[in-house]
């Protein structure tokens, strides 16, 4: 079909012309029916944004995408090419890629005129029908929609009032398109104002030209909700010329969040090959992101990105391999203490509420690791308030960690250094009485440096359920019993 190049070979190939909504019905009917993926890559909303994007679809509806930050509202407009066909035929040097059968602009018009059959047609690959703006506050008419080109004008010699003197914007340019807005709210009222007629009536006015033209687009916009900032809300006309209100959410499983995370981290195949991830280390990093979700001291109108655990797994691998380069090490594993590697992965993506101000960046980072570490423990090993609410019933129930709280009680600590070899890691941690029976207990299939990753999760598990002391220093993790830390503590003041 792409050898076709003139009007007349068009027609003789019995081509019929369609609007790109239907279009994109049709392909995804076709889709449906043979049980193909329609938005491969999106994890999550299989039950919830999926289908209302396929609803608003068979629908031909234009559509906004609400949500908060990282909830894949470009992307899943991005994969909306792919329900197009793969070429389209277009009049040849056409701005706006006027529809051979049915032009619009004034030059499509006279092209037909004069040629006829002979005009050349041009093909579209669906990969170039896909347009994207971000809104920013300085964004004009005439950047979207078009304005007057005088030097057009003088070159051509044409007077203002001539159509041809227009040089489109970005808009009509996509016409037979998706073009996308993303932001919507940052764009100025004046600005909306602007894109009423285009998506009720197809007019669009450019310097007091009144043009008639039913631009073929289907329009995306994406915005965060508008109480999130003061910067802008989208004005209530336009909001109501979107047919279709799609609402997005962050993942609601552990299980889809860890799906994504693993699909979107860009790790090096030189980390991949040298530095092991178990899948304790995802769940703790995949928690992170939860915690902040609900923590009181981030800002929930902002939102937490599936950016947050994308950046922190790559920066744990990267801490890692740094160990293991500085070691001379040719394998190892990402160990709880590599950890403290995310946390630039972390302060960098949160917005903080004032008492997260007072707290520091830093410092909510920490103790939402913390958290996460807390909340994770106890899917591995017995929780420790379970313990301690029998006990206080006067229950005969012993600790499973009793007796290595009475280790640390006797005044044994563990300095646990950031460079450590995997080796000395390993023999370091089977000092500590009862770590090693308790990790067996429960996994007595683990061996080596998985055993020893367990072995080492209980004690920043018991360090965050406050049986035992952690310190973090610039060189090392320094555990001990918690009273004669607070001693220590004191003393030192």
């Amino acid at each position: 079909m792409t050898t076709i190049s003139t009007l007349g070979e068009l027609k003789a190939s019995g081509y019929k012309s369609r609007s790109i909504k239907e279009e994109m019905r049709e392909n995804l009917i076709r889709k449906m029916q043979a049980g193909e993926e329609r938005f491969p890559g999106i994890i999550g909303y299989e039950d919830t944004v999926i289908p209302d994007t396929e609803r608003a679809i068979l629908s031909r509806h234009n559509m906004l995408f609400l949500g908060l930050r990282g909830q894949a509202k470009t992307r899943m407009a991005r994969l909306m090419t792919d329900l197009l066909d793969e070429y389209i035929p277009f009049i040849s040097g056409s701005d706006i890629h006027d529809d051979p059968f049915l032009p619009i602009s004034g030059y499509g018009k006279k092209q037909i005129e004069s040629m006829g059959d002979e005009t050349p047609i041009e093909w579209l690959h669906r990969s170039e029908r896909y347009g994207e703006k971000l809104a920013t506050p300085d964004v004009s008419v005439a950047d979207l929609i078009g304005d007057i080109d005088p030097v057009k004008a003088a070159n051509l010699k044409l007077n203002f009032s001539d159509e041809r003197v227009i040089h489109y914007g970005i808009i009509p340019r996509s016409n037979r398109c998706i073009f996308v807005i993303n932001e919507l709210p940052d764009l100025q009222a004046r600005i909306q104002v602007a894109l009423f007629n285009i998506l009720q009536e197809g007019d669009i006015q450019i310097r007091g030209f009144k043009l008639r033209m039913p631009l073929d687009i289907v329009f995306v916009f994406t915005a965060n909700p508008e109480d999130y900032t003061n910067r802008g809300s989208i004005v209530t006309p336009l909001k109501d010329r979107i047919e279709s209100q799609i609402l997005t959410h962050y993942p609601k499983s552990i299980e889809s969040a860890l799906t994504i995370t693993a699909q979107e981290a860009a790790i090096h195949y030189s980390q991949e090959k040298m530095v092991d991830q178990s899948d304790l280390i995802a769940r703790i990093i995949e928690q992170i992101a939860f915690e902040a979700r609900s923590s009181e001291f981030v800002d929930q109108k902002s939102g937490v990105s599936a950016r947050l655990t994308i950046a922190a797994l790559e920066n744990a691998y990267s801490a890692a391999e740094r160990r293991a380069l500085i070691n001379k090490e040719k394998s190892t594993q990402i160990w709880m203490s590599d950890l403290q590697g995310i946390i630039p992965a972390i302060t960098g993506k949160i917005e903080l509420v004032y008492e997260g101000e007072q707290e520091g960046p830093y410092q909510v980072s920490v103790n939402l690791l913390e958290r996460s570490i807390r909340s994770v423990f106890v899917q591995y090993f017995p929780d420790p308030e379970g313990f301690r609410k029998k006990r206080s019933k006067d229950a005969p129930v012993q600790s499973p960690y009793r007796n290595i709280t009475q280790w640390f009680d006797l005044g044994n600590r563990v300095d646990m250094l950031l460079h450590l070899k995997d080796s000395e890691r390993v023999k370091l941690l089977q000092t500590v009485d009862g770590l090693s029976e308790l990790v067996l207990e429960h996994y007595p299939k683990a061996s080596g440096k998985h055993k020893g990753l367990l072995m080492e999760l209980v004690l920043y598990g018991l360090s965050a359920y406050s049986l035992i002391s952690k310190k973090i220093l610039v060189e090392k993790v320094e555990f001990r019993d918690l009273m004669g830390s607070m001693f220590t503590a004191e003393e030192s003041e």
